[in-house]
């Protein structure tokens, strides 16, 4: 019963952490911009790993969960910090940091210390999964 109790804190800690991640810039997210990533498979490679309403793409992933109804499951804050560090909610996730400098041992030279999405993007993004409220 400790280890549960334990384990319901830990989890709603990171869950108040995530509900108070402002947005990264002063300028609102744009959804069009936002699904132009997301479908992007050389920029945001979700699709590598999601399916989502993008059904100009096709061979959409199976490994992480479908992006639709993303909206309705996730507040704004809460996908930010998805995208941001999803190790934040499972230090085993292989989803990438789109929002943190890489530094990890293998990343190569050029990318040290850059992120893979601007702040923007983010922005951009999480204006885009904030319009998927249905579940196909």
């Amino acid at each position: 019963m400790r280890v549960l109790a334990c384990l319901w804190f830990a989890c709603a800690s990171v869950q108040a952490e995530a509900s108070s991640m402002a947005p990264l810039t002063a300028e609102p997210g744009d959804a069009v911009r936002g699904r132009a990533i997301v479908a992007n498979r050389q920029l945001g490679l979700c699709l590598l790993c999601h399916s989502g309403p993008v059904p100009e793409e096709r061979f959409q992933g199976n490994l992480a969960p479908p992006l639709d109804g993303a909206g309705a499951r996730w507040s704004a804050a809460q996908l930010r910090m998805r995208m941001v560090d999803a190790s934040t909610f499972n230090p085993e996730t292989v989803m990438p940091s789109y929002f943190k400098p890489g530094s990890a041992a293998r990343t190569p030279a050029a990318l040290q210390n850059k992120t893979i999405l601007s702040a923007q993007q983010v922005e951009d993004v999480v204006a885009y999964l904030q319009t998927l409220r249905t579940a196909p």
